[in-house]
């Protein structure tokens, strides 16, 4: 009996201790919140794409500065790193937020709508945060605002981690967090947590999931090899179009006989498929490219297994060969259950635990995995729908008429901080 009654009574008086820190921080949040809003008004309208977050960068380092933090810019090209040193002994906490853009052209009405264009692969495009990146800077420049406020009485110290190119280069260079983790970011982080904006949850809400949330994200290029020849003899050749449309209908099966879907899901999808010039031709070899959306290691592991095989024995029974390459983009992000159990009464307390809500995993994918790759590390969804709205109809991430509604930043600063405060407190 008492091996299951001090344990609790120890995590009881620790966070109890902590939680008069939390007046202060509901104070504090509700004097920034326009401030707040402002910051992500002016990110919005001045977004910039991946590995060119100079402007936004330099705003982010100003306001670390101004508040008496020791800053770093440049780190992994354009991301900047501030540390806020509290005034008692303790553990070092991450705080992330992610800071590019996306090449999508904006058609939402909004006075602070972005104007700013580019040329992107080659096409001309609109610039936009279309994923939410505008509001994680503001709520995190919230955060460090309130908590610098209170430095002398924070057990330890706080690491404010402002990362670039989320999502993703294409010039075969390391992105975002990858390339800060490689650059020594975690090092001294004991522990890190982290907020997505959601378009599809209701502003004033918080969702998360404990275990593997959001899939792992892999990159797929099938070449299959035939033999050329005319069009009306396909029996002097080997036809890869054929054969690839055998592959493609293969992979599905990968989903429905391989996977256990009673634990989590995985996708293969093919997104492109190029072969041929000429109607009577039966090319030489077709290309097709796609995506695998996986969760956990042994799942993705068995996945790319089950492709590989199905293509490349599919290509050999028709008489020709395939040639798979899979490239690994950004690991699974993973809630580790007991922290996520620790932390969970620190998003009940900021939002009310009828707002709190567990939802199913996300098969888009986030490389806040690999900061969680190297400490125990928590990620949450933050409600950005309007209230009452429908997410079934709400533009999604990534689309031109993406909307965030701004009500629910201040409840984004209260989670980020409480999560602070009550980490140290069981750290004592």
């Amino acid at each position: 009996m008492k091996k299951l009654v001090l344990p609790f009574l120890f995590l009881s008086i620790a966070s109890f201790g902590q939680s008069s820190l939390r007046p202060k921080i509901d104070q504090s949040a509700d004097k920034i919140e326009t401030k707040v809003i402002e910051w992500r008004r002016d990110f919005h309208e001045n977004p910039e794409l991946s590995n060119q977050e100079v402007r936004t960068a330099k705003v982010i380092a100003e306001h670390l500065r101004s508040l008496g933090m020791e800053v770093t810019e440049g780190v992994a090209v354009t991301g900047v790193v501030g540390v806020l040193k509290g005034g008692k002994p303790g553990p070092m906490v991450g705080l992330r937020a992610d800071m590019d853009a996306l090449p999508v052209t904006e058609r939402a009405d909004v006075p602070f709508k972005s104007t700013v264009t580019t040329t992107y692969n080659g096409q001309e495009t609109g610039v936009m945060h279309a994923c939410g990146h505008d509001s994680h800077m503001a709520i995190l420049m919230g955060v460090a605002e309130v908590l610098a406020g209170m430095k002398d009485q924070l057990e330890g110290s706080v690491k404010f981690i402002f990362q670039p190119a989320e999502e993703g280069v294409y010039d075969g260079s390391l992105a975002g967090a990858q390339l800060m983790v490689k650059e020594g970011v975690m090092k001294d982080v004991d522990a890190i947590f982290g907020l997505h904006i959601w378009a599809q949850v209701e502003a004033g809400k918080v969702g998360y999931r404990s275990g593997p949330f959001m899939a792992a994200v892999d990159n797929l290029k099938i070449t299959v090899n035939g033999t050329q020849s005319h069009g009306a003899t396909p029996w002097s050749g080997v036809d890869p179009i054929v054969t690839s449309s055998q592959i493609i209908m293969g992979l599905q099966t990968i989903l429905s006989r391989s996977v256990n879907v009673t634990q989590n899901p995985a996708i293969v999808t093919i997104g492109a498929i190029n072969g041929g010039i000429r109607s009577n031709i039966i090319p030489e070899k077709v290309e097709m490219i796609g995506t695998i959306r996986t969760f956990g290691d042994e799942q993705q592991a068995l996945v790319h297994k089950r492709i590989t095989e199905i293509a490349t024995n599919i290509a050999k029974s028709a008489g020709g060969s395939a040639d798979v390459n899979i490239g690994k983009l950004y690991p699974s992000t993973v809630n580790p259950p007991a922290f996520m159990a620790q932390m969970l009464p620190s998003i009940q307390a900021a939002a009310g635990e009828e707002n709190v809500i567990a939802m199913d995993p996300i098969t888009g994918s986030e490389d806040f995995s690999f900061f969680q790759r190297e400490k125990p590390g928590i990620f949450i969804m933050l409600g950005g729908m309007k209230i009452g709205g429908d997410p079934l109809t709400t533009a999604s991430h990534h689309t031109p008429d993406f909307y965030l509604e701004e009500s629910g930043f201040k409840l984004g600063v209260r989670t980020l901080s409480y999560f602070v405060v009550d980490y140290m407190g069981m750290k004592k």
